[in-house]
Formats: C-alpha cells, sequence, structure tokens
C-alpha cells in the first residue's frame, strides 16, 4: 500500500492542474475544468494508437491518469475522426457543452498540457494525428 504522503502529493497534483486549467478557462469552477479535462484526453486518447496513448498517460499525474483510462478500450482506437469539427463534437458530448465551449477548452488542455508534458511527447501525439488536428492541438502557452 502506498505511503499516505504519495497519495496526498496525487491529490494536490491533481488539484493543482484543475486550477490551472479552470484559470484557463476564466472561471473558478473546477468541476467544469474537470469536464472539460476529461472530455478533451478521452477524445485525444482515443485517436491515438494505444502505445502512444500509454506514452502519453506515463506523463500525466496518478490521479488524472486514473481519469484518462476510464473506460478505454484499448481493441476500439484508433478511433477515425479526421476532422476538426468530429473532434470537437466528440468533445463537446463528453463535456456536455457547445462546440465553442469545446474549442476553449481543447486549447486550454493543450496549454496546461504544454506546461507539464515532455516536448517531445507531444510532439509524437502531434505525429499521430491527422494533420488536419494539428493547429488545434498545438495551442501555445
Amino acid at each position: 500500500m502506498p505511503e499516505p504522503q504519495i497519495i496526498d502529493h496525487s491529490a494536490e497534483q491533481a488539484r493543482s492542474w484543475l486550477r490551472e486549467l479552470a484559470g484557463e478557462l476564466g472561471e473558478d469552477d473546477q468541476r467544469a475544468a474537470y469536464r472539460a479535462l476529461r472530455a478533451v484526453l478521452h477524445t485525444l486518447r482515443d485517436r491515438l494508437t494505444v502505445d502512444e496513448a500509454v506514452q502519453l498517460a506515463a506523463q500525466l499525474p496518478t490521479l488524472i491518469r486514473g481519469t484518462y483510462y476510464e473506460g478505454w478500450r484499448p481493441a476500439a482506437v484508433p478511433e477515425r475522426y479526421h476532422d476538426v469539427e468530429s473532434f470537437l463534437s466528440r468533445v463537446a458530448r463528453e463535456a456536455s457543452t457547445g462546440e465553442t465551449e469545446a474549442s476553449l477548452a481543447v486549447a486550454a488542455v493543450t496549454r496546461v498540457l504544454r506546461r507539464h508534458v515532455s516536448e517531445g511527447e507531444l510532439d509524437d501525439v502531434l505525429a499521430v494525428v491527422p494533420e488536419t488536428l494539428r493547429p488545434l492541438l498545438s495551442a501555445s502557452s
């Protein structure tokens, strides 16, 4: 069983990411930030190859990694949506929001990921998604 301080540290990392994401979204609602993070991560995860999805997960905080893997069916991936509209539609559906909010969520999550995940890993992610999705997933800080 992990030491309690490891669990505390993992929880604090997850809270820190949610606070950061809420700030990126311009709001204080960490529940909304969680929904956005979960929706974007699931949509991205399901578009990646199994190997790339696992490599990205390895760089996520433990509790966020659990959210990332929630409901994952590796045999069903990668999904084949190729256009921005399909990607945003999936994010909007998962986050129970509209496509404009989904677009803002993708940009905000991407900025948070850029600050916490290695540049090489994000480059690998971009290399396996269709070229049409790369601008959407390349938000800068």
